[in-house]
């Protein structure tokens, strides 16, 4: 295969995948493991990837097939724990705060520690996570009917025990955001984020910066609506696209 074939072909692998490692890449080309670390390298050069730890991940704005949950655990994690830890320093003792799904938020759940904090979420990770912890916080899940590729649970019982709640804080996340557009892969679980969100006082939307400037099927939430964006600093141009519409915390 000639380089030029080869480059084209792990594009197109990157693209059907959205994220792939570089183990995977070297077995569908045959080829060895620097030699796809360096051509990864001269494709984002070229800008047509980008490079994750331990492989690459698509350019492509829309995004047809929502990740697996596996997959997003390993996508930018360094930059999803930089992120976890800003919104950390957010939450007091004594609050009422919402959890939603997501890797980002499940690693924020994950150095929680508060002697007095009452926590409601519709994610089982995030659930399993702060059930375990000492101290005491209160953790409530949501029932209703649970999406596999993201634990999260949505639906009528979940949103009709969320309409009666109230949070100091909600934290959440989401798979793409646009000008003033906040989108997620499905209609239910947008509607399930979005009454949470009403009903917070204070909302901290938790993304890292592969997700700005890309779109997804269900816009559910304004980025005028939330009270600060919590993101990743090393990406100037897309903390630059935020704050146009809400303050940005970096």
């Amino acid at each position: 295969m000639l380089k030029e074939e080869r480059l084209d072909a792990i594009v197109t692998l990157v693209d059907q995948k959205r994220v792939i490692k570089v183990n995977d890449i070297v077995d569908r080309l045959g080829v060895s493991d620097m030699t796809v670390r360096r051509d990864l390298t001269e494709l984002e050069k070229a800008g047509r990837l980008k490079r994750v730890h331990g492989g690459a991940q698509t350019l492509n704005v829309y995004r047809p097939e929502e990740l697996s949950h596996a997959d997003k655990q390993i996508i930018n994690k360094s930059e999803k724990k930089e992120i976890a830890q800003k919104a950390l320093k957010l939450i007091q003792e004594d609050e009422t705060i919402y959890l939603g799904p997501g890797t980002t938020i499940e690693l924020l759940a994950e150095i929680m520690n508060f002697e007095n904090l009452r926590v409601v979420t519709n994610c089982l990770p995030v659930f399993q996570t702060l059930r375990q912890k000492k101290g005491n916080i209160k953790v409530y899940l949501l029932g209703g009917e649970m999406r596999e590729l993201t634990k999260a649970f949505f639906g009528e019982i979940t949103n009709k025990a969320l309409q009666d709640m109230h949070f100091h804080r909600a934290f959440f996340s989401s798979n793409a955001v646009k000008g003033n557009e906040i989108m997620t892969a499905t209609i239910e679980e947008g509607q399930t984020q979005a009454i949470a969100l009403d009903n917070s006082v204070n909302r901290y939307l938790l993304i890292d910066s592969s997700k700005v400037e890309k779109e997804d099927f269900y816009t559910y939430y304004n980025l005028s609506d939330v009270t600060a964006v919590v993101m990743n600093q090393d990406d100037y141009d897309m903390y630059q696209k935020v704050e146009k519409e809400v303050q940005v915390i970096v």
